[in-house]
């Protein structure tokens, strides 16, 4: 059932403290509530809940944490214990008397993430509205971009051969414990010491040795494949609930070093895909691909992050330029003059292609745009931003519907954190250009 819409009363508690007369209602983070649209937002989120049952969380409430975790770079158990004793945090999401105990559970952020699905898009809008409106971001600023692809990494550890077997190992054993499927040998402890025995060799260069650790753990990982299948066999709810496990196990068991093809990276995260991006730290990246768009010229609030999304299955930068460019332009509802990408976007499939300028590009290249195209590698620290400060150098949120939230929610998380300290800037300038008017003395009438 649709949440019951939050008012405040402005009336006192014999018991409880107001919130607005113990904060500085100069705050930040105050002055950022009032320039969020929580109407609009509540109306959006409306259709997602059914007309039957017990009241939701209050919408603004459960926003207001998801803009707060990303903002602030919190987890979700953080953010939980910041909010118990963080004034501005409490009425950031709407509290009008202050709490002194988490009033949810924190697994409703989970919860929320998969039911906004597709509309978290909405809270990226509302980022880049409330900069346009507060003058950290103008209409001009909107019209030239620079779209470039990074890589989201997965929270595993980097996927050797013996660290794979031996997750699979585990992982069968795990869910043949919680179906009471009874195992006649479990090859734990032979399989934890053969994976490290394996990572041993290999580090001291002894592939011989090596190899003949992992052949025990195949051998081994095999084994209960077989005794699984012949355990289950013709009991159709146990078979349901194996086949995607042994699948996944049966295929890190064939998959050899250096094969062709697909490749599982992960026995708890299949979507993981090995990205090379031919950085000399970091040859190979394991997680999933993300295209992030930011306007060229810098704003007065700085660089924002007009568009992002992530790219699953790996697809080739130039395939990607064209749904980029749209979805920017119905997010922002500028239309985009020009486009600046590096060399990887090659035979792009833009719709215009005379408006896209790719960077080491002589032909057509001089003046402003030579300029412009110039403050291409501008959007590389933003992207470090989004990596160091917020969370997209790490994605724990699982699946893929996980990957795309986390990428949009880490590019919000940034717009506003680049408004936070604009609005600290505003204020400022208001009270300095107010002061004159309040120290001027008054004059005193001479016949007093």
């Amino acid at each position: 059932m649709r949440p019951k819409k939050h008012r405040t009363t402005g009336s006192g508690d014999l018991f409880r403290a107001r919130l607005d007369e113990i904060i500085n209602m100069k705050h930040e983070l105050v002055q950022l509530a009032g320039k969020v649209d929580w109407d609009w937002i509540d109306g959006e989120i409306a259709p997602l809940y059914s007309e039957n049952g017990r009241p939701g969380i209050a919408i603004r409430f459960m926003i207001g944490l998801l803009l707060l975790k990303h903002i602030y770079g919190l987890s979700d158990e953080g953010l939980c214990e910041r909010w118990v004793h963080d004034p501005y945090f409490q009425y950031f999401t709407g509290e009008e008397f202050f709490q002194h105990a988490f009033p949810h559970e924190r697994s409703d952020l989970s919860h929320w993430r998969k039911r906004l699905g597709d509309k978290l898009e909405l809270l990226l809008a509302e980022s880049l509205r409330v900069a346009h409106e507060t003058g950290a971001l103008r209409s001009q600023d909107l019209k030239r971009v620079t779209v470039d692809t990074t890589v989201q990494p997965k929270a595993i550890t980097f996927p050797t051969d013996a660290k794979l077997l031996h997750a699979a190992i585990k992982g069968l054993n795990r869910l043949a414990r919680k179906h009471g499927v009874k195992l006649r040998q479990s090859y734990l402890r032979i399989a934890k010491t053969a994976a490290m025995m394996a990572s041993r060799y290999a580090h001291a260069k002894q592939f011989k040795r090596h190899q003949r650790q992992l052949r025990i753990l195949r051998s081994r990982l095999g084994r209960i494949i077989r005794d699984i299948r012949r355990k289950i066999e013709g009991q159709e709810a146990l078979e349901n609930a194996f086949a995607l496990p042994l699948s996944r196990a049966t295929q890190i068991r064939s998959q050899q070093q250096r094969q062709r093809g697909w490749k599982l990276y992960s026995f708890h995260a299949p979507e993981v895909e090995c990205i090379g991006k031919g950085k000399a730290s970091a040859p190979y990246e394991f997680g999933v691909k993300a295209s992030i768009v930011t306007n060229n010229r810098r704003a007065p609030g700085g660089l924002f992050v007009l568009h992002a999304k992530a790219l699953p299955d790996n697809p080739y930068d130039g395939h990607t330029l064209r749904d980029a460019i749209d979805r920017t332009e119905t997010l922002t509802g500028c239309a985009i003059e020009r486009a600046y990408v590096d060399k990887g976007y090659r035979g792009h499939d833009a719709q215009d292609p005379r408006r896209v300028f790719i960077s080491g590009q002589k032909r057509g290249v001089f003046g402003v745009i030579k300029r412009e195209l110039r403050r291409r590698s501008a959007i590389e620290p933003i992207i470090g931003h989004l990596k160091a400060e917020g969370h997209l150098g790490r994605c724990y949120l699982k699946g893929r519907p996980g990957d795309a939230a986390n990428v949009v929610l880490s590019a919000m998380g940034h717009n506003f954190r680049r408004i936070l300290p604009w609005l600290r800037k505003l204020l400022r300038f208001i009270l300095i250009a107010l002061w004159p008017a309040f120290a001027t003395p008054v004059a005193l009438d001479p016949a007093c």
